[in-house]
């Protein structure tokens, strides 16, 4: 019976090159020079922090960050900035990184598979949710469904059996 995958995994490795891609444009840009701005991932904590001496410059380096993000084909809604701290003359902000689907996330999911009308069976395992149905293009439109969809995290699917 053919079945899926749903998984909301993120890509450190393509993430650390678009903080690496981050930092070399920070050091080229004129706006930046003379002044302490830094971007830095944190891959154990999942997280990344960015450092600057004005909000203006804490927005520009997180805009440049999605601009790579979105070169290198990661999802920008793997992120979930926090409040931007002030400490001294220094402004930072907290970027935690979404990976893995909480119990939450796959709970609101199945419960939009199983009100998208599409008869599919669909269960929760761990941090994945596995569909199975007898037809391959039901799987497909349920996949097609949930790209449609705004969950507030990247979904990709993946072993796809037939």
């Amino acid at each position: 019976m053919p079945s899926l995958d749903i998984v909301s995994e993120l890509e450190l490795f393509e993430l650390n090159h678009a903080v690496q891609n981050t930092q070399k444009e920070i050091q080229t840009r004129f706006d930046f020079r003379g002044s302490e701005v830094s971007i830095e991932l944190n891959e154990k904590n999942k997280e990344i922090k960015i450092k600057g001496e004005s909000d203006f410059q804490v927005e520009n380096v997180y805009a440049m960050l999605e601009n790579h993000m979105t070169k290198r084909k990661v999802d920008i809604q793997s992120l979930d900035p926090q409040d931007m701290t002030a400490s001294g003359k220094f402004i930072t902000q907290l970027i935690k990184l979404k990976d893995g689907l909480d119990s939450d996330s796959a709970k609101k999911i199945n419960k939009a598979i199983k009100e998208s009308g599409i008869k599919v069976q669909s269960s929760i395992q761990g941090d994945k949710i596995r569909v199975t149905d007898k037809k391959r293009d039901t799987l497909q439109q349920i996949m097609a469904y949930l790209k449609e969809q705004q969950f507030g995290l990247p979904l990709q699917f993946n072993n796809f059996k037939d």
